[in-house]
């Protein structure tokens, strides 16, 4: 069926957003619902995008109300009870979860994704970046506002290749058909979906036998998940002498991290961190041995890495001096914020590093709040603000205080509102600070860095 339209609900999503930028360039009328106005949807309205606020069938544009002609895609956090969506499916209109369009491009497309229940923004972003400076190109759909573009979508019309972040959640990634496919982490999330840690790992087993026969899968040394495909498996790790794609030589210091890479395809010297921070070593194995299987030169990966600047929200640096230095973080998972921590202690051996941290759902919180505690009481002050509900209702018992009643023995903490955020940091002693979730403190990000420009 050839469609002259497409309808998002909820098209204020990060990836939701992707694909309506993708079908505005194939020249395709778009529009949708989202709850409120953002700078994303208001960036969407400026490149033609029809976008309204309220859920009412009545401020859908005629355009989009022929069942013919309009594809309407949205995403799961939408509650089945959306007045637009029951329209929708009550009108026999073609409706499909966001997941299933890309499913359709990785069938399309030389699919090279990245999935894993941490690192998948920053390795798949690494990737469409390594490929789009490259000779090869790609689209790329992303969970994240890369720096190189201000965007989370490119568009290439000679490429084959499509980067996509393939998310877990709600099984989306099930819908995909990769052609090559990294798994960065299977530690578990989302219990309020698969219930368990044994549904959850099953679920990425599952994502592998989706690999397109002769396809390639990539998988961090050490993960729990048995996959289940018909070729050979690779596995990837910076650690020396361990997994088929691996860092040696490494060097740090100066600001900077250079390594060689180790690969079974053809060995890379001199590979030099466009974000310098330990993380993002494994991360770049991974975006490293995508691009090698996509074909592109050992200059143009040493290039590509060099001149990868980073994505919003991830280890994002909004101010630094000699004295102060603020950042926010888009880690929401315990294994997420160890790890930005660890790179950050890395960054600034024997500096004060307080976080403040906002909590991501109530289920998240209840499932994990003691590993949240132990991965927080790196930092040498805990602040602590309440829950980010997102799609979720409260949970009896269920706030930070149990995180905060978590802390190791020592470690300063205490709990905040949100909205005494700025006033909070006045007060705060630090040497490094750090803002934490993937809700919406972020949106507090430069008040808090004009804050401590003012303490530097």
């Amino acid at each position: 069926m050839q469609y002259k339209a497409v309808y998002f609900i909820g098209i204020g999503g990060i990836g939701m957003s992707a694909i309506a930028r993708y079908y505005m360039q194939e020249g395709l009328a778009v529009g949708g619902y989202d709850k409120t106005p953002t700078p994303l949807t208001l960036e969407l309205e400026h490149e033609g995008a029809h976008i309204h606020y309220e859920d009412n069938v009545q401020q859908i544009p005629s355009l989009f109300l022929d069942e013919a002609t309009t594809l309407v895609v949205y995403t799961p956090a939408v509650p089945a009870t959306h007045t637009e969506l029951q329209y929708f499916l009550a009108h026999h209109f073609d409706v499909q979860k966001r997941a299933q369009v890309l499913g359709t491009l990785t069938h399309d497309h030389k699919g090279l994704c990245v999935a894993g229940t941490h690192g998948k923004t920053t390795t798949s972003s690494m990737t469409a970046h390594l490929l789009h400076q490259s000779h090869v190109g790609c689209n790329a759909f992303l969970g994240g506002i890369t720096k190189n573009y201000g965007t989370n979508y490119l568009l290439s019309a000679e490429s084959d290749y499509v980067v996509i972040e393939a998310d877990e959640y709600d099984r989306s990634f099930h819908w995909l058909a990769p052609f090559a496919t990294v798994i960065t982490a299977t530690d578990p999330d989302h219990l309020d979906i698969y219930g368990t840690e044994e549904a959850y790992l099953d679920s990425f087993r599952h994502y592998t036998e989706l690999i397109k026969p002769g396809g390639y899968l990539i998988i961090h040394e050490g993960l729990k998940v048995q996959p289940n495909v018909g070729s050979d498996v690779t596995t990837y790790t910076y650690s020396r002498n361990h997994g088929d794609f691996h860092a040696e030589n490494l060097r740090v210091g100066g600001g900077e991290i250079v390594f060689d890479l180790v690969s079974p395809i053809a060995p890379v010297k001199d590979v030099r961190l466009g974000v310098p921070v330990g993380v993002n070593i494994e991360n770049g194995i991974a975006a490293m041995a995508l691009a090698q299987i996509a074909g592109l030169t050992p200059d143009e990966i040493v290039a590509g890495m060099a001149s990868f600047s980073g994505v919003d929200r991830r280890f994002d640096f909004h101010f630094r001096s000699a004295d102060k230095a603020y950042l926010s973080d888009y880690a929401h998972h315990p294994e997420e914020i160890r790890q930005s921590i660890r790179s950050i202690r890395e960054v600034y051996p024997g500096k004060r590093i307080v976080g403040i941290f906002q909590p991501h759902l109530y289920t998240r919180t209840r499932d994990f709040y003691r590993d949240f505690a132990d991965a927080l009481s790196q930092l040498d002050e805990v602040i602590l603000t309440e829950i980010y509900p997102a799609r979720e209702q409260p949970i009896e018992g269920i706030t930070s205080q149990i995180i905060l009643d978590n802390l190791r023995p020592g470690v300063d903490g205490r709990l905040i509102r949100k909205a005494d955020v700025l006033d909070v940091v006045r007060t705060l002693d630090f040497d490094v600070l750090i803002t934490l979730g993937a809700g919406d403190l972020d949106n507090y990000a430069d008040d808090i860095a004009a804050i401590v420009k003012e303490k530097a």
